[in-house]
């Protein structure tokens, strides 16, 4: 018989009765991969759960992590989880500010850091904050203590306090709290969402039937456990009893792909893209026949379709272009990969037919951190995927729409509602219980959702036409030369767009044409750059209504990133800061298409949308 989940711990006995392991989890120290039996999984989280009894932590206490990836965390997290505590996972790439909010507003008693680095920037924050008792850190650093400590504390007591912990595990009701996740947010401060055990089990379990992958396979993980993301597929893979491998250093994510070799890992579009964006500039390497056949190649990904039958003259291409060249794909990704999860934001559509004609489906789906996350996702399970959609909607999910579009959503996975803020909570879930994402969408076909657009990201021009900007930005991002861009135009008489390019593949194409500059300042402004970036501009101009066409684009020399400020830690726009970063800029786009003295300025239509008037400058007419 089955072991039943209800609670998020109740993973680990499932995990050990029905799929043991010596692999359960691995992680990597500084040269050598390690790994963690599925019976000692088990061990060390109630030993971290009975060595935080042992520190005189009470059910429903605030515990704080805030790391990168390591196999660890499970300990720390399953420990909390079949005490009654709460976990509260923290982003480790956040400003101090939100560090000192969080902390604050969580009523954190304890704290985990992952190493030295963090440990520096966070413990003083701490320390000015009496709720928290102790300090830890997963790594080995002087003058702060360490995990073990909790473990060996544990295993110490384990007499004393052993059976108070069964106790304590049988009372937890599923619908207890389990953990307050503090979303990253564009603007304002962090809301905390509230999940509760059912949250999460309900949405990881519906899921995890959407492929076939189980005991025989195993997986890494790379993005962020603190989001409920990466977090409730990590719940997902070990509730199948796949073995996991952590990788806490992103630029140890292609080494470990190789090593690993998994069968299935979660990312985000932009890591995608840069996979893709490494498969053309091999091409690029290669010379004469090789090149063409490689881009032949390439090209035949276009006719890939979920599902889709093929004429034999075309399978027999797909099966030489295989041989020759998709097959290499598979293998610089560890010769193992089945599926590719994507979320976070929309995946362009020549991405998902690349991998997809390589073996590699995608499982694109959509979610928020208020719904556990999972809403919807395309699922090969039962053949219902569809490229530029996120899939069909979760069986215990249900779904309409508002009458602007609005997506609404009822079910188990959505959150009990936002820490100390019911006024927030009372914005998002209405009296009849629906949570109104602020997501616009459509269902194709009766079932496979696309999203379309942020409801409180669309604007309107002074004519009155709204302009749904993250649609337009998606197309834009489809070019190799545009990496991020935000449209931009409230209240104006037209759109424009400030973009970031794709540095490196700016550069690989400069140095093809031997075009020569110094630094990024100076890359942006070669005549050739720009005329390239006009013509890209053109291009997606056409797929656009009138209203929509970019009329004017700037080019900036930042890469944006969280690191920097003008992406979140989930890596969406954050148009406040992104405005206020450029403002002069802005300015400037809309200062030249103020009436002109002497008579009427009328914005030219022109194939490739050169501002007539810093045209006219540039000349020195």
């Amino acid at each position: 018989m089955a072991t039943e989940v209800k609670r998020t711990f109740d993973i680990l006995e499932r995990y050990l009765q029905e799929f043991p392991r010596k692999d359960a989890l691995g992680g990597k120290n500084s040269a050598d991969w390690y790994v963690y039996s599925t019976a000692e999984y088990v061990e060390k989280s109630h030993q971290f759960a009975l060595g935080l009894m042992a520190l005189g932590l009470k059910k429903g206490d605030k515990v704080a992590t805030v790391t990168t990836n390591r196999p660890e965390w499970n300990f720390a997290d399953m420990g909390i989880a079949m005490t009654g505590m709460v976990h509260v996972p923290i982003y480790p790439t956040i400003s101090e500010e939100e560090y000192s909010y969080i902390l604050e507003h969580a009523e954190i008693k304890l704290l985990i850091v992952g190493d030295r680095k963090l440990h520096e920037k966070i413990s003083p924050i701490a320390a000015r904050l009496p709720e928290i008792s102790h300090i830890y850190s997963f790594e080995e650093i002087e003058d702060c203590d360490n995990y073990e400590d909790i473990l060996k504390l544990g295993e110490t007591h384990r007499k004393e306090l052993g059976a108070q912990l069964e106790q304590i595990k049988k009372g937890i009701d599923p619908d207890d709290l389990a953990t307050i996740i503090y979303t990253s947010g564009t603007t304002g401060v962090p809301k905390g969402v509230m999940l509760t055990h059912t949250n999460l089990v309900s949405n990881f379990v519906a899921h995890s039937y959407m492929h076939n992958l189980g005991k025989d396979h195993h997986v890494i993980s790379f993005l962020p456990l603190c989001h409920v993301y990466e977090r409730s597929v990590n719940y997902h893979f070990q509730y199948k009893g796949m073995g996991v491998y952590y990788v806490g250093n992103l630029g140890q994510i292609v080494s470990a792909i190789k090593e690993i070799k998994p069968y299935m890992f979660n990312s985000v579009p932009r890591l995608l893209e840069r996979v893709y964006d490494g498969f053309v500039s091999k091409g690029n390497e290669l010379k004469g026949i090789k090149k063409v056949i490689y881009f032949w190649a390439m090209k035949l990904t276009r006719h890939f379709e979920y599902n889709k039958k093929y004429n034999i003259f075309l399978k027999l291409r797909i099966k030489l272009a295989d041989k020759l060249i998709y097959s290499k794909w598979r293998e610089a990704l560890g010769g193992n990969i089945v599926y590719l999860v994507s979320g976070g934001a929309a995946l362009q559509p020549r991405i998902a037919r690349v991998f997809g004609m390589a073996g590699m489906l995608n499982l694109e789906g959509y979610g928020l951190t208020e719904t556990s996350p999972v809403i919807s996702v395309n699922n090969p399970n039962t053949k219902s995927m569809k490229i530029g959609t996120v899939g069909e909607i979760l069986p215990n999910v249900e779904l309409k729409f508002g009458d602007d579009g609005e997506i609404l959503v009822k079910g188990p996975g959505v959150m009990t509602g936002y820490y100390k803020a019911p006024d927030l909570t009372a914005e998002v879930i209405d009296e009849d219980g629906w949570f109104h994402t602020g997501d616009i969408g459509i269902l194709e076909e009766g079932k496979f959702l696309k999203i379309t657009d942020r409801k409180k990201e669309m604007f309107k021009l002074s004519a009155g036409k709204y302009i749904a900007p993250q649609m337009i930005e998606n197309k834009l991002k489809a070019s190799f030369f545009i990496e991020q861009v935000m449209v931009i135009g409230a209240g104006e008489k037209f759109a424009s767009a400030l973009i970031s390019p794709n540095f490196v593949y700016l550069h690989d194409w400069c140095s093809q044409r031997k075009i020569h500059f110094i630094d990024n300042k100076d890359l942006i402004q070669k005549t050739e750059v720009l005329a390239q970036l006009h013509r890209e501009v053109a291009t997606i101009n056409k797929k656009l209504g009138e209203h929509e066409e970019i009329k004017r684009f700037r080019l900036v020399s930042d890469e944006w990133t969280p690191q920097t400020g003008e992406l979140s830690p989930t890596l969406k726009l954050k148009r406040n800061y992104v405005a206020a970063q450029y403002k002069t800029i802005i300015d400037e786009i809309y200062s030249v298409s103020k009436v002109q003295p002497g008579g009427k300025f009328r914005l030219p239509k022109i194939s490739l949308n050169f501002d007539i008037v810093e045209f006219i400058r540039r000349l020195k007419l």
